[in-house]
């Protein structure tokens, strides 16, 4: 089984709306201290008012009110390692296509690789860089469309 398949199998517990609420407030404090203080120091308070404190660096911090903010949202979260590369099986599963979608989009010179012996790898970030730009063409196409129903005088 593969290290993505494993984590497809992760099913996150939906979030009540006090842990949502949780995740909000600790997000926007964790951001405005970041905002307007130089500390790098956390207080951690307990059940029994112990205060624990540890130090952070600020890019650890702003992480994790990124991530208490897409929590915040409902939003689903996986943490991967930034050097992680993909077979193009994997490749395919992440972004929801099919193997040989993937291999034409390597050949055609749309999606970045490299070759491990007779083997293709896509990076992680290079993945989600043609995502993104995938994501930015289709909106562009739909902007499209509709100012052309716009001008036909077409309501959707």
């Amino acid at each position: 089984m593969t290290t993505l398949e494993k984590t497809k199998q992760v099913v996150q517990p939906p979030m009540s709306e006090t842990d949502i609420e949780m995740a909000r407030v600790a997000q926007r404090c964790i951001m405005e201290s970041l905002d307007h203080s130089r500390s790098v120091e956390i207080i951690l308070t307990t059940d029994k008012g112990d205060h624990p404190s540890i130090s952070l660096p600020p890019t650890a911090l702003r992480f994790i009110g990124q991530l208490l903010g897409a929590m915040s949202e409902g939003r689903p979260i996986t943490l991967m390692p930034s050097k992680r590369e993909f077979s193009t099986v994997e490749a395919a599963n992440f972004i929801n296509v099919s193997r040989p979608f993937v291999i034409k989009e390597i050949e055609a010179g749309r999606l970045k690789h490299r070759m491990v012996g007779t083997h293709r790898r896509i990076a992680f970030e290079d993945l989600v860089e043609y995502m993104n730009t995938m994501q930015q063409k289709q909106q562009a196409a739909l902007d499209r469309i509709a100012e052309n129903a716009r001008e036909l005088g077409l309501d959707y």
